[in-house]
């Protein structure tokens, strides 16, 4: 079993440093100087175990980053992102991953991102004026190491979820001259972290050259990668403030004819001109990574270890993860409760609440974007619930579900979780924090970095980096053999536009990893990937035109009415003693290959002895005329749940042209019409509109110096 660090037992890490009452509050009741702490390595290391503590926060990655922010994108949504009252709301979650942001937000307030960055610029000041750094250099060059990258990472996840901010690389002064600031451009931030960076990555080992380095802890390879990453958002696309940032001379503005992506009131979709020279950093650093003799880091061969082996709290053997947000059982961390294979909670179990909860969910569209012998598919994403099912005598089982708006993920499953969870849960009376660490980067994300950087840079999907000895085409084509298996005919059919290829393997492999959404931002796909999807899931539920989904194409009709499905004879408890129920159960997981999700059955049921039965969307939704009867029914409500999935990202929507398609389109448009979006609603102020609004507490604090810009 693995042994989390617990940086809460460090806290008192965090009493080491002094700050001031401001917008980037990060007041300190300690006496401790600085100078004092860094002056010895037991303090020094805690100091260290301090800023670590920050990281499993509510707003960082303890719940905000890691759950609620997910959505929306084209696979991933936030929960309860389809009502009107959800829009209307001016705080929560909801509204906020609806691109509808206030600034009176509550949930999406930047404070406790701007605190990591302090204690991480505590650090650094106090290694760096530290006699022990030219004493113990090796040491104090780790910590120092450590301190840099967790600095970079809060300052990484402002930028791109805030845009320009204020920054500062020092610690605030006792004066306040260094307090209040206006925000900096996003581009000079990213110059400063990929510097900070690029200097960690020489002091840091990799996992278990030094002991206690574990995937808990940054190391070299995460350093790699995550300065992978931040170039590639650095060259990416994102919407900008041309009326505070006047000077454009570095900025190429979007020139293309995706609608929602034009400039408007002085906003504008842009990337520098130069970034090609950041796709060239992600590419050097994924390929030094590769090649490495070093690097400790491989796939793990069986896609869904990795899950099991996270939820159990224990090593991935093949350390396919590079770096996890440590979580202690009971302690910290909401991975799984809130998002994952979902369970009913009123089980026998304990009054604990359902694990896998809706804050994070998906749809049909996703499921059906796979290709059916993909091994990902149903561990990414699942139609199956565990709980009373009301169609087999309120029997206990796992059983499929049919509502195409509502699948769930499936990478965090009860099942796996550790004794130690399962046992708090059969008395507590409340939601038990799980334990499970938070994945921040997966090796595989190391060959689809350096396959997207090689494939910009050189625009050629077979020409081979001389470090790392492999094309873009084989680096993709690595992580598709574990899809496929090895030999398979699917690990080289993929879409011929290979950027198209890249953007649909990263769906494929990260789905509820907190990647997706913001992978689409950088491309300046947002809009256009959220848009193809509310199309397809329409013309699902319309059942009269072919959809499009990914690279596939399925024709109207296609989808079967009924679903036949089987159970294993392997059990949910996998060899573990089954808990308690305290009813009837049955302990056999769904055969998910023989359902015919994509086929009809000609003839009914196989066997009657051993198949369920169910029925699919296409008959709940398209063949009982009664759910069309006016525009007040249940079933138009679903189309327009869909159309006003992140109505906030445009500044106006019109789907007159959609409805025309559609059997029911004059209903839906009726019923539509009534929302706040409207035919043409939107923002109204500014077109691909994907950052979080600044909280007014902050803007007031800062005292004049800061304003929010995009119409909040």
């Amino acid at each position: 079993m693995k042994k989390n660090i617990l940086y809460l037992l460090f806290a008192a890490g965090l009493l080491i440093f002094t700050a001031c009452e401001d917008f980037l509050d990060t007041k300190s009741p300690s006496q401790q100087t600085s100078q004092t702490v860094f002056e010895n390595e037991g303090m020094t290391r805690s100091a260290i175990m301090g800023v670590y503590s920050q990281l499993n926060v509510t707003s960082v990655y303890g719940q905000k980053m890691s759950v609620n922010w997910q959505g929306n994108s084209d696979i991933e949504f936030a929960s309860g992102f389809a009502t009107s009252d959800a829009l209307k709301t001016a705080s929560g979650d909801t509204p906020a991953q609806n691109f509808w942001d206030n600034s009176n937000n509550n949930t999406t307030v930047w404070t406790d991102l701007f605190k990591l960055a302090e204690l991480g610029s505590a650090a650094v000041e106090g290694i760096r004026n530290s006699d022990l750094l030219q004493e113990k250099p090796e040491t104090m060059k780790r910590y120092l190491g450590e301190a840099l990258v967790i600095r970079s990472l809060a300052y990484f996840e402002l930028v791109r979820r805030w845009g320009d901010v204020p920054f500062r690389s020092e610690t605030s002064a006792s004066d306040l001259s260094n307090v209040y600031m206006d925000k900096i451009s996003r581009d000079s931030v990213y110059n400063v972290i990929i510097d900070d960076i690029l200097e960690a990555i020489d002091y840091l080992p990799y996992i278990g050259v030094v002991p206690e380095y574990t995937v808990e802890r940054v190391n070299k390879a995460f350093a790699k990668g995550l300065l992978a990453r931040i170039a590639l958002f650095a060259g990416g696309w994102s919407v900008r403030d041309g009326n505070q940032f006047l000077d454009k001379t570095n900025i190429e503005e979007y020139s293309g004819n995706l609608p929602g992506m034009e400039p408007m009131n002085g906003y504008y979709v842009g990337r520098p001109k130069n970034w090609k020279e950041y796709y060239k950093i992600a590419e050097q650093q994924c390929a030094e990574l590769i090649a490495d003799d070093a690097n400790p880091h491989s796939l793990d061969p069986d896609y869904s270890n990795i899950w099991k082996t996270v939820c159990g709290l224990e090593t991935n053997p093949y350390n396919e993860n590079l770096f996890e947000c440590a979580n202690g059982v009971g302690q910290t961390g909401d991975i799984g409760t809130l998002m994952g294979a979902p369970q009913d909670g009123d089980i026998g179990w304990g009054n604990r609440g359902s694990f896998g909860g809706s804050y994070a969910a998906t749809n049909a569209y996703y499921f059906y974007s796979f290709a059916p012998n993909d091994k990902r598919r149903d561990v990414a994403v699942t139609w199956t619930r565990f709980g009373k099912n009301s169609n087999n005598g309120n029997t206990i089982e796992e059983y499929l579900t049919t509502n195409p708006l509502d699948l769930k993920f499936a990478k965090w499953n009860f099942f796996w979780t550790s004794d130690q969870y399962r046992a708090i849960c059969l008395t507590s009376t409340s939601r038990v924090p799980t334990g499970i660490n938070w994945i921040l980067m997966r090796y595989s994300d190391i060959y689809l970095m350096f396959a997207e950087a090689r494939y910009g840079v050189e625009s050629d999907k077979t020409s081979v980096n001389s470090i790392a000895g492999i094309s873009a085409a084989t680096a993709l084509e690595k992580v598709r053999e574990r899809a496929f298996g090895a030999g398979s005919a699917e690990v080289h059919n993929y879409d011929p536009d290979f950027m198209e290829a890249i953007i649909h393997e990263r769906a494929w492999e990260f789905g509820c990893e907190g990647i997706r959404k913001l992978d689409l931002v950088r491309w300046g796909l947002l809009d256009k990937k959220i848009e193809d999807m509310k199309e397809a899931l329409v013309k699902i539920l319309d059942g009269t035109q072919n959809v499009k989904i990914f690279d596939k194409t399925y024709n109207a009709g296609q989808f079967p009415a009924k679903v036949y499905y089987k159970y294993t004879s392997d059990s949910y408890f996998e060899g573990r003693p089954p808990l308690d129920v305290g009813g009837t159960y049955n302990s056999k997981l769904v055969d998910r290959n023989s359902a015919n999700f994509y086929t009809e059955i000609v003839g009914g049921n196989p066997d009657l002895t051993i198949y369920r039965e169910v029925d699919w969307f296409p008959k709940s939704y398209w063949n009982t005329e009664s759910n069309y009867v006016d525009e007040n029914t249940s079933t138009i409500e679903n189309y327009c749940k869909i159309l006003i999935c992140s109505s906030g990202l445009r500044s106006s929507y019109n789907y007159d042209a959609l409805f025309s398609q559609l059997k029911y389109g004059n209903l839906i448009k009726t019923r539509y019409d009534n929302y706040k979006v409207g035919s043409t609603g939107g923002n109204g102020v500014c077109n691909y509109r994907h950052l979080y609004a600044i909280y007014y507490e902050d803007i007031t604090k800062s005292k004049g110096y800061l304003k929010n810009s995009y119409g909040y």
